[in-house]
């Protein structure tokens, strides 16, 4: 057997004989005459397959066809399967009701027919939408359209919307209203998905009296939504939005585009005068402790200091611990719930101490936040008794600033500072302690009764690790029992852990605004000849330390002979005038420093020394946003953790789904905003991002400033 090609033409040799031909192309014949010589036993299917490279399995199918049908077998018609579900009788009805207006999926749905199918037969042309809703899905654009569309805008990058801009310029448009349009592939849209926990947590309640805005194009409701999906993007900054399709960002606020950032940045100055912004985290403040009195009854108080890396002016320096180095910043005061969500933020300008901005600023705030339950007094002839507890760090200790908190009703709960020697180890008993997760520990726990230098009783629990080291706590809470006292102490790394999350996740540390301002009210500040006396005296303190151990250190070793004698008197004679050269300085440093005040006047500092603040009003609000979007993804997370084998994840799957690409698809007769989902990396998450959205749904959550229904979906089904 042999064979060639000719003209387009497959001829076949048999000792050297044409036998066949047909046409290059047609593999009906190929696969009848290669079966043929097989079966005929004119060639082996080994010598087919080499002669053609055709496969093993195609060759023997074709030999089975051929001995089961013979050379007609390979020219039928295949048998196709008649449609089973869309017959003709069913997609005649199916017609009738879209030509009636119907949705596709409601017609689905009336007929019993998978929506898949359905909208198989919609693109096949078997079936065919109304011109009703036939508009809703030719307006469906993809990203490469838009962005065509927004870059040939006649008004820049996006804008769109002339008339409403033209309107927002002559003063005629308090806000444009949200004009949702269908998209697809829409960036970030799974951000929608938080928009009912931020509506929940608060981010558009007390505004009236406390945040307005000017006439203009962009509403205020808009600008906060945005601000709020920023923070959950991990937007680092405000500047982040030159790199982001701003018409894209849009889609998500049912805008054409959202603001530059110059524009943004005025809105925030506008929303930051005067004390609107303080005023309205204070009114978000109660609402929270209000919605949850029990976590107000033991709040965490600390300071994070922010470290600035500008030239405008030279803040005081402050010792960063996460870094051990003095470094110039400011410091933010946090108030936190044992779990860590975040109440409240003071922002200082100029340090004045923990325990200072816990009287001056935090309590006075507290007394107008918390639930009315909280600030009752308690009864008269129970002097022990507190309205609520405050847990802070050592910086906070102070025995008279214990004694006042006292006579407020306010209990304190801290590290002691000076513990003493320590326990004996018959004193602690093993105790269960449960955790503010739920958790329940076994903890070494004993206590005492402890008299601090200004005569005052507390209680001090202390706890054994397992290295026998003994951590000592204060509590001037004299009705709670042990157990709790200890939970809540050792529970404040969760504000740590907020710190932390805040600054790699939220920018916490970033400014927000770079401006300066002069420092008007009356503050004290750290006297820079008393910081140079109290350095200089640290400095011959250590020196004399160190001379002292070595004098006593010294001994003669060899033996009492004059030659050895003499050289170690001579040695130590010089090494105690030395000492006392450094007690006679030190006493005369003490001395200079105790004639210093340690603290004066911002207006009596030196020229040299003087500094200017850093804004903090803008970063005020900002901050409010972000207490708001940490506290919206706290709640989903807490929703997902139900479903997760691992429910530590639950954040890192929140923040995979805030970036996840989403169609939106609106339908203004029926009141809803579709945002169908893209999948995720695994069928896993599919499912629980699937039952989020079930639980999100039920909540009939209604975009600002429109009837649409928000309606949340995982993929095109």
């Amino acid at each position: 057997m042999a064979f060639s090609k000719e003209d387009g033409e497959v001829i076949y040799f048999y000792f050297g004989l044409p036998v066949f031909r047909h046409d290059e192309d047609d593999i009906a014949t190929f696969r009848m005459i290669t079966a043929q010589f097989c079966v005929n036993g004119l060639a082996t299917q080994a010598q087919i397959i080499r002669a053609f490279g055709v496969s093993k399995i195609s060759l023997k199918r074709a030999v089975k066809r051929y001995r089961r049908e013979g050379p007609k077998g390979f020219y039928q018609p295949r048998k196709r399967r008649g449609p089973a579900i869309l017959t003709p009788a069913v997609l005649a009805e199916a017609q009738q009701l879209l030509d009636e207006g119907l949705e596709p999926s409601q017609v689905a749905d009336r007929l019993d027919i998978k929506r898949d199918t359905f909208s198989k037969a919609i693109r096949a042309g078997r079936l065919h939408r109304s011109e009703k809703s036939a508009p809703q899905s030719q307006a469906l654009t993809c990203k490469s359209e838009r962005s065509t569309l927004d870059q040939a805008a006649a008004m820049g990058m996006g804008a769109s919307d002339v008339e409403g801009r033209l309107a927002a310029s002559i003063g005629e448009l308090d806000a444009v209203a949200p004009d949702f349009t269908p998209a697809l592939d829409v960036p970030n849209g799974g951000l929608l998905c938080a928009l009912p926990a931020l509506l929940a947590v608060g981010l558009l309640d007390h505004l009236e009296g406390h945040l307005e805005l000017p006439k203009g194009y962009y509403g205020l409701d808009s600008l906060l939504l945005l601000l709020g999906f920023m923070a959950l993007a991990r937007l680092p900054f405000i500047e982040s939005l030159r790199y982001s399709a701003p018409g894209e960002w849009g889609k998500l606020l049912g805008l054409d585009r959202i603001p530059e950032v110059r524009t943004l940045r005025i809105k925030i100055h506008l929303l930051s005068q005067g004390d609107g912004a303080a005023l309205w985290g204070a009114a978000l403040c109660a609402q929270w402790m209000a919605a949850a009195p029990d976590q107000a009854g033991v709040l965490y108080i600390d300071g994070h200091v922010r470290v600035y890396h500008g030239s405008q002016t030279k803040l005081p320096r402050h010792y960063v611990a996460r870094e051990r180095l003095c470094l110039r910043a400011t410091t933010d005061y946090w108030v936190n719930a044992m779990d860590g969500q975040p109440f409240l933020v003071i922002n200082q300008a100029v340090d004045p101490g923990l325990i200072q901005t816990i009287e001056h600023k935090i309590v006075p705030q507290l007394e107008h936040s918390l639930p009315a339950a909280r600030l009752a007094d308690p009864p008269a002839d129970d002097p022990l008794a507190h309205r609520f507890t405050i847990v802070f760090d050592r910086e906070g200790y102070s025995p008279d600033f214990f004694n006042r908190m006292k006579a407020l009703r306010i209990a304190c709960l801290t590290y002691h500072k000076f513990p003493g020697d320590p326990w004996s180890e018959e004193e602690f008993a093993a105790t269960r302690v449960r955790l503010a997760s739920g958790e329940l520990v076994t903890m070494d726990l004993a206590e005492r009764g402890t008299r601090l230098s200004n005569g005052l009783w507390v209680r001090e629990l202390r706890k054994l690790t397992e290295r026998a080291h003994q951590t000592a706590i204060l509590s001037t809470d004299y009705r709670s029992d042990g157990a709790p006292l200890a939970a809540a102490m050792f529970a404040r790394w969760s504000q740590e852990n907020f710190f932390k999350y805040a600054r790699q996740h939220f920018s916490l540390d970033r400014l927000v605004d770079y401006r300066t301002e002069a420092i008007s009210d009356p503050i004290e500040v750290v006297n820079p000849d008393y910081r140079q006396l109290d350095g200089e005296v640290r400095s011959v303190t250590g020196k004399l330390t160190r001379r002292l151990a070595r004098f006593g250190e010294m001994t003669l070793d060899d033996t009492i002979e004059p030659t050895h004698v003499e050289p170690f008197v001579r040695k130590k004679a010089a090494l105690q005038e030395e000492i006392e050269t450094l007690q006679q300085d030190l006493d005369q440093l003490k001395a200079q420093r105790k004639d210093t005040p340690k603290h004066i006047r911002i207006e009596e500092l030196p020229e040299e020394a003087r500094f200017r603040q850093l804004a903090t009003r803008s970063k005020q609000l900002i901050d409010t946003v972000k207490m708001i979007a940490y506290r919206a993804e706290t709640a989903m997370a807490n929703s997902l953790r139900e479903h997760l084998t691992r429910p530590d994840e639950a954040r890192a799957l929140l923040r995979a789904l805030y970036t996840t690409e989403a169609d939106l698809i609106p339908d203004l007769e029926a009141g809803t905003l579709t945002v169908r989902l893209h999948h995720s990396a695994n069928a896993a998450n599919d499912r629980v991002i699937a039952k989020l959205c079930e639980e999100l749904n039920e909540t009939e959550t209604v975009f600002p400033r429109t009837n649409l229904r928000l309606v949340l979906k995982l993929g095109s089904a």
